[in-house]
């Protein structure tokens, strides 16, 4: 679902080989940090729903789609650097940044640690890390293996209960969006996604984030209850919460409702 306008290339940083897709345009770019597991066309539908003049840029982390499988463990920190020398790479200063459910610590992280980079963030169906309040185990224990990027009966029979919102009567949609990555659910790649997870929380950072926020949550979100978007909210400085009746995923699966909300929030002057 990538346009004729969009750059793909892999790019050497921190001892990882990352893929990247740009979408070039005007304006502030906007960097999305994806969930557990996926690779950057599972944010197509999203994109599409975008300003088509605005520059996006979306990466494969390692393991998943084009990005070969880490060498070792890491943790949030360490992503959080090479993603700086990717845009540096790109000879690009300043971004907003975006984060989908695991890629909302991503994003987090890269905001602590980057205070002059990031112009502002949108935290998206996600939570502080290990200290947060917990999704319902049966639902948690789907997540622990990638089967759903790999077997889409699987994904359409699970998509409802895993990830609620719209995914509740679109279930085969959402395994034809998996369908469409370069690779996926590379085992190792995973793993280490889960263990980055396992270790890190931004209960401590939060306070310390500057950056204006936007954080987007859903109200049927089996995955990150609504209660940890008003956790964050009272945690950062400049924070505003935006709830929807959807669900995990509804980023992609209703993009057309939540893309509209995030680019005024961008692009309002003072936001929240």
């Amino acid at each position: 679902m990538t346009t004729r306008t969009d750059e793909e290339r892999y790019i050497a940083a921190g001892g990882q080989r990352i893929r990247v897709n740009i979408r070039r345009g005007t304006g502030v770019p906007l960097v999305l940090c994806n969930g557990i597991g996926a690779s950057l066309e599972v944010l197509d539908p999203f994109v599409s729903a975008l300003d088509p003049s605005a520059t996006v840029i979306r990466f494969d982390v390692p393991g998943t789609g084009g990005s070969p499988v880490s060498a070792a463990p890491y943790g949030f920190p360490y992503l959080a650097w090479v993603l700086g020398r990717i845009l540096t790479r790109l000879d690009i200063s300043v971004v907003d940044v975006l984060g989908l459910s695991w890629g909302g610590a991503l994003a987090q992280q890269f905001a602590f640690q980057n205070p002059r980079r990031c112009r502002r963030l949108v935290l998206v169906a996600t939570g502080t890390g290990a200290i947060m309040v917990p999704g319902k185990l049966r639902v948690l224990a789907k997540m622990l293996t990638p089967r759903r990027f790999r077997d889409p009966e699987y994904a359409a029979s699970i998509a409802g209960d895993l990830y609620g919102g719209t995914a509740r009567q679109h279930g085969s949609d959402v395994a034809r969006l998996f369908g469409h990555q370069l690779h996926a659910g590379s085992r190792a790649g995973y793993l280490h996604q889960l263990l980055a997870g396992t270790v890190w929380t931004s209960v401590h950072a939060l306070p310390a984030i500057r950056q204006q926020t936007l954080i987007v949550a859903g109200t049927d979100d089996p995955i990150v209850p609504v209660a940890n978007a008003r956790i964050m909210n009272r945690l950062l400085t400049h924070a505003a919460v935006h709830l929807h009746h959807g669900g995990h995923i509804d980023l992609v699966t209703n993009a057309a409702e939540l893309a509209p909300v995030i680019e005024r929030f961008l692009r309002t002057p003072g936001a929240p």
